[in-house]
């Protein structure tokens, strides 16, 4: 089962993709976004076609507070017009902190400080974690996640 993994930005969309197992999660380049513009749909279901997903797995951005803002609903939006594009069932993982986690991964990976700060780097790797740790997840609270 390929899951793919989808941390929402306004600038990025940070993707990444399991394995055929469904058990570890790898970066996939990162899609930019204009700000103001639709959201690039058709290129994420174009992803979801070219890799054989089954399933769809979105950072959900609550506040601190672990509520909805914004920016939750907005998300929410764009997974509910990617999921009918599809057919695909989106699952929605708490994102909170997810990307100073990823922007500690990547520093800590040595790279050279140029590399150590490329945006996209950081956000593909929030998508890993988002991914992962639905992978993570006993099979059965899989489907509790929404």
């Amino acid at each position: 089962m390929r899951a793919l993994g989808i941390d929402f930005g306004e600038r990025r969309i940070g993707l990444a993709l399991s394995d055929p197992t469904g058990m570890i999660a790898a970066p996939l380049p990162t899609l930019k976004r204009r700000a103001g513009k639709r959201p690039p749909i058709a290129a994420l279901a174009a992803i979801v076609e070219e890799h054989q997903v089954e399933v769809l797995i979105m950072g959900l951005p609550l506040t601190l507070e672990g509520e909805d803002s914004e920016w939750t609903r907005t998300v929410r939006r764009v997974g509910a017009a990617l999921s009918e594009r599809t057919g695909l069932r989106v699952h929605y993982v708490d994102e909170r902190l997810t990307s100073v986690r990823a922007e500690r991964a990547v520093r800590s990976l040595g790279l050279p400080k140029k590399k150590r700060e490329d945006k996209e780097r950081v956000d593909a790797a929030a998508a890993v974690l988002i991914l992962q740790s639905w992978l993570d997840l006993p099979p059965e609270r899989r489907a509790s996640v929404s």
